[in-house]
């Protein structure tokens, strides 16, 4: 290669949050009306460029979910989901985005700041169907089967649930992540014979009416073994 193509190029680094909660009877994300060109007034991902070549990623993306919506970053399951580094997807200059998926249960109504003129929970699908800014319904695709994918083998689904919950409402946030209907006893039986995922608390509720029913936390466990399977109309479970 010649000299010139060794050239270091002149990128921006930035951070993008696809914030999901289960709210109505829906999985909804977290967008923000932009207050700024490109794509002035258009719907995106909260986010935005580090503040300094100084400043950690992570602290970044929570710093930009507290300007942008108001919403604190603390008690959110927080992960890095990928980073995107397309040389078009900003008009402006060449930006490399690190995206992270956050989840928590019933989270409230977000305010706006900072570059976003609103702030507003969409239900994913809505969201899907676009326009969005930039390439963020790419990356709200991928925040969504991450979070599809992680239900199967992980606890996951145990974040979008309060402190306290039953397994009926905790079989309702797989139904509405996974858009499938699952079988109550069958369900019952295998979350609560998964080792460390659920423990009980010994007390009993009647919020959701009907006879009392039992309450958990969430166990120590961040692994299911076995894994649950997505599949259609059923609850499939790996030996």
């Amino acid at each position: 290669m010649t000299e010139e193509e060794w050239t270091i190029p002149d990128v921006a680094v930035a951070v993008d949050l696809a914030v999901l909660t289960v709210r109505a009877e829906q999985l909804q994300i977290l967008l923000v009306e932009r207050g700024i060109e490109p794509f002035r007034g258009a719907l995106a991902l909260p986010g935005g460029f580090l503040a300094s070549a100084l400043e950690d990623i992570e602290k970044a993306a929570r710093r930009e979910l507290a300007e942008e919506t108001g919403l604190a970053a603390d008690g959110l399951h927080l992960e890095q989901l990928r980073t995107y580094g397309n040389p078009d997807r900003d008009p402006r200059r060449r930006v490399i985005t690190v995206c992270y998926l956050a989840v928590l249960p019933n989270l409230p109504v977000p305010v706006a700041g900072g570059d976003a003129d609103e702030a507003r929970w969409v239900p994913v699908e809505a969201a899907l169907a676009g326009p969005l800014a930039f390439d963020h319904a790419r990356i709200i695709a991928d925040a969504l089967e991450r979070t599809r994918s992680k239900l199967e083998y992980t606890t996951l689904a145990t974040a979008f649930c309060p402190a306290e919950f039953t397994v009926t409402e905790l079989r309702r946030v797989y139904e509405i992540v996974w858009g499938e209907q699952l079988e109550p006893r069958n369900f019952h039986r295998k979350v609560t014979g998964a080792e460390g995922f659920l423990v009980p608390t010994g007390e009993k509720t009647i919020r959701n009416g009907g006879r009392p029913a039992l309450l958990y936390r969430r166990g120590p466990a961040t692994l299911l073994h076995p894994a649950l399977l997505r599949s259609r109309g059923s609850l499939e479970v790996t030996a």
